[in-house]
């Protein structure tokens, strides 16, 4: 007998004969099986979880999302910010810088911020998802500049992750990359001592569209 036949010999005679296996509670939650997107209940919600992520959160309405937009920028003295290859918003008195070509890390990180939709978000958790998409940008876009301005629609807030996962799979199954957000970039080191901007931007404004 080798000494691993003896170790394994060793550990089942502990076991003993007939060990009970507990049964493992299976009753997952499953997309569908909560609020639909985009109901008051599901946006107020995130608002509210979003809040809770020290990420500044505001309601406002289409009409006026791209003034909200400049008062955001205004706010954290942005006068240049990054913004997707097609993005159509034009908040006026800032300057965009679009990502075509592609700006360097060295260049995004010499802007003041960056201007961006997203995928969708969980209301759950408090989360928005990037997708690589033509919303969201590349995923150095919202990384880098120090400031991320998300623009988020009502309609793309759902409930639970699950149905969040559910409505990525087109994205997932193209490879895109999948980016999840909870509030400004945040760490803690040994001491506890809460440090933000480290890897990622430091303050978030999600400004929700509906």
């Amino acid at each position: 007998m080798t000494a691993r036949d003896e170790v394994l010999s060793r550990i089942n005679a502990a076991l003993g004969a007939g060990v009970a296996v507990p049964d493992v509670p299976r009753a997952y939650r499953v997309a569908g099986s909560g609020p639909a997107a985009g109901g008051e209940g599901v946006v107020a919600r995130f608002c509210e979880r979003a809040s809770e992520y020290r990420a500044t959160v505001r309601r406002v309405d289409r009409a006026v999302l791209e003034e909200a937009i400049a008062q955001a920028c205004r706010e954290h003295g942005a006068r240049r910010i990054a913004v997707p290859a097609g993005s159509s918003w034009r908040p006026p008195g800032v300057e965009l810088v679009f990502d075509d070509p592609p700006i360097s890390p060295r260049g995004l990180d010499r802007l003041d911020g960056v201007l961006s939709g997203c995928a969708l978000a969980i209301a759950e958790t408090g989360t928005v998802v990037l997708d690589g998409g033509a919303a969201s940008g590349r995923r150095a876009l919202t990384l880098v500049p120090d400031l991320h301005v998300c623009v988020v629609e009502t309609g793309a807030i759902h409930s639970s992750v699950p149905d969040a996962i559910a409505a990525l799979a087109p994205a997932a199954a193209e490879g895109r990359p999948l980016t999840l957000v909870s509030g400004p970039s945040a760490t803690s080191d040994i001491e506890l001592e809460r440090v933000e901007g480290v890897h990622g931007p430091r303050d978030l404004v999600i400004l929700v569209a509906g």
